[in-house]
């Protein structure tokens, strides 16, 4: 098993920057791809970013790429995404994830088998 623990988030005006850690313990070395998604009241949960070391640079949602960015520690287990030109569109409880073996698409929520408990990030206009 692999617990994931978020922390980070909260209010922010459009055009400002937020940053979200997460925290993975347990069976670490079995994860093989760790991630962002988010989801905002009455709206499927959607992907944001992820990373692993099989690809050379980390995979982003078209609607974050340019404005967000994903680091891995992978000494320390960690994975942040640092949020810059934040938009009203961008509220939404955000997620870490975590993924055993290779998925079929790095995108889908149905392929990652850990997840955070979420953390809120409002963006006011």
């Amino acid at each position: 098993q692999v617990q994931l623990v978020e922390s980070g988030g909260g209010l922010v005006q459009a055009g400002g920057s937020l940053r979200l850690s997460c925290s993975a313990s347990g069976r670490t070395a079995r994860t093989y791809a760790m991630g962002w998604f988010r989801q905002a009241p009455g709206k499927e949960r959607e992907f944001v970013a992820t990373t692993t070391w099989s690809i050379g640079s980390p995979l982003f949602a078209d609607s974050v790429q340019g404005r967000f960015t994903v680091t891995r520690d992978y000494a320390k287990n960690t994975v942040v995404l640092q949020m810059n030109s934040l938009k009203p569109e961008d509220t939404a409880v955000y997620y870490c994830a975590a993924r055993e073996g290779r998925p079929n698409s790095y995108r889908s929520a149905q392929e990652y088998n850990y997840w955070g408990q979420g953390t809120q990030v409002t963006v006011s206009s």
